[in-house]
């Protein structure tokens, strides 16, 4: 009787562990412009404009920050790796993507932390890697070959502050852009086929074409698995779901 009450406490709480509250939030977003909603908790999921490293960038981030923003990194970045690399939570003509190929990777799957008090320690290890040089392309799953040990010991706090946290899916649903003129990279090839599936508009690139093209609008939806416990803006409509899902 004693082993199986534990067995069913267990299960219990291994089921209580995997209850999620799923939202869904529906938005567009044009070239050069922000959109953001609150998520409850003191959080806003936004989609800003990728800050251009020259003229051939366009597109947004995903970014899941708190009110008024932290700053860079946010915590979705932190939790979704690789760093310094192509990146679901980026939707853009970055990394040689073409307009067509960013859109053909939909959906795009992310993971964000919800502990203000781990976003801030994540925050200062990713800043210490950072510093110490070892954030090359990161992985973001254990310490990158050849890492001296300090990077190593940086890597290993900063995946230990990351292991919690909520799940979320980015779709595009619409889009409106100027396709590039460039052969799709051979690492975006799939995505080139898959662009189709999504509804799009093609639209003038200005003067002459580029080779990457430009993103100029998009409509989106974003569904995010919240934990159980987590305070909802009454705004928003949630429903019960494993937090695999």
């Amino acid at each position: 009787m004693i082993l199986g009450l534990a067995g069913a406490m267990g299960l219990a709480d291994a089921q209580a562990q995997n209850a999620c509250q799923k939202i869904v939030l529906l938005g567009d977003v044009s070239m050069g412009h922000e959109w953001k909603a609150p998520i409850g908790q003191g959080w806003f999921f936004r989609v800003i404009p990728i800050q251009p490293a020259n003229s051939s960038y366009s597109g947004w981030d995903l970014v899941v920050d708190r009110d008024p923003a932290a700053g860079f990194p946010d915590a979705l970045l932190l939790a979704t790796p690789p760093y310094n690399s192509i990146n679901e939570r980026e939707v853009g003509t970055t990394f040689g993507l073409r307009a067509q190929d960013a859109i053909g990777w939909n959906p795009r799957s992310f993971r964000f932390v919800t502990d203000p008090g781990e976003f801030e320690q994540a925050q200062a290890a990713y800043r210490e890697l950072q510093r110490l040089g070892g954030l090359r392309a990161s992985s973001g799953s254990g310490p990158a070959s050849g890492a001296t040990p300090a990077q190593a010991a940086a890597t290993r706090k900063l995946i230990g502050l990351l292991r919690s946290g909520a799940s979320g899916q980015f779709r595009i649903v619409d889009a409106h852009l100027a396709p590039g003129v460039a052969d799709a990279q051979p690492y975006a090839e799939t995505w080139a086929l898959q662009s189709m599936k999504t509804r799009q508009a093609y639209e003038s690139p200005g003067s002459t074409p580029t080779p990457l093209g430009q993103l100029h609008w998009i409509r989106f939806s974003i569904s995010l698995w919240l934990p159980g416990s987590w305070k909802i803006p009454a705004s928003i409509h949630a429903t019960p779901s494993s937090c695999t899902d």
